[in-house]
């Protein structure tokens, strides 16, 4: 992201198959609330570090103790519910819109992770405003670069490209694995 720009936006609306149009909308349509349970305190202990380590990270971007907590528990449980690495979704939302949740890039990407209004039209109600909600933005945005991940058989630098509307091209990957290497533990 160049200051106050957002990056996405050349992302290109592409027809998907119907069990795939299907598989989307149920992960999107899962309101399930972002608290993280854990099968032991062993693994509590480590999401609490995480959290910790993560506030100090964010604390300039969102001054806000709670604000910045709600943040990343949802984060976190968007990434993991989406088998993706929060350092990565971390990475992604800075350099899409650096944390700001009502950016919106010049073709209309929305929120945190930039997702396209066509998004809410293919797999939810077709309200692109709620893509301004924390969670909503954070579900779709995971769940499309999951989609992406499948599609290029777990291909990072592909995907990252599909995300954006530049597959092949290596700035924009190149420029979310940079921002992720500040947010890995």
């Amino acid at each position: 992201m160049i200051h106050g720009q957002s990056e996405a936006g050349r992302q290109v609306e592409e027809p998907l198959m119907d069990s795939v149009r299907s598989a989307l909308s149920s992960a999107i349509a899962n309101h399930a609330p972002p608290v993280p349970e854990f099968p032991d305190t062993e693994s509590r202990l480590v999401y609490l570090r995480w959290l910790g380590a993560m506030s100090d990270r964010l604390r300039k971007n969102k001054p806000d103790w709670n604000v910045r907590r709600e943040f990343l528990q949802t984060l976190w449980y968007e990434s993991r519910r989406a088998g993706l690495d929060p350092a990565l979704v971390l990475g992604l939302v800075q350099v899409e819109s650096n944390f700001r949740k009502f950016a919106v890039s010049s073709v209309g990407a929305r929120g945190y992770m930039q997702v396209m209004p066509f998004w809410t039209r293919l797999l939810g109600d077709g309200d692109a405003g709620k893509l301004f909600h924390m969670q909503t933005n954070l579900r779709f945005g995971c769940v499309i670069l999951r989609h992406y991940l499948d599609r290029e058989r777990g291909d990072l630098f592909l995907a990252l490209g599909r995300y954006n509307g530049s597959r092949g091209q290596a700035p924009y990957p190149n420029a979310v694995f940079g921002a992720t290497r500040r947010w890995q533990s």
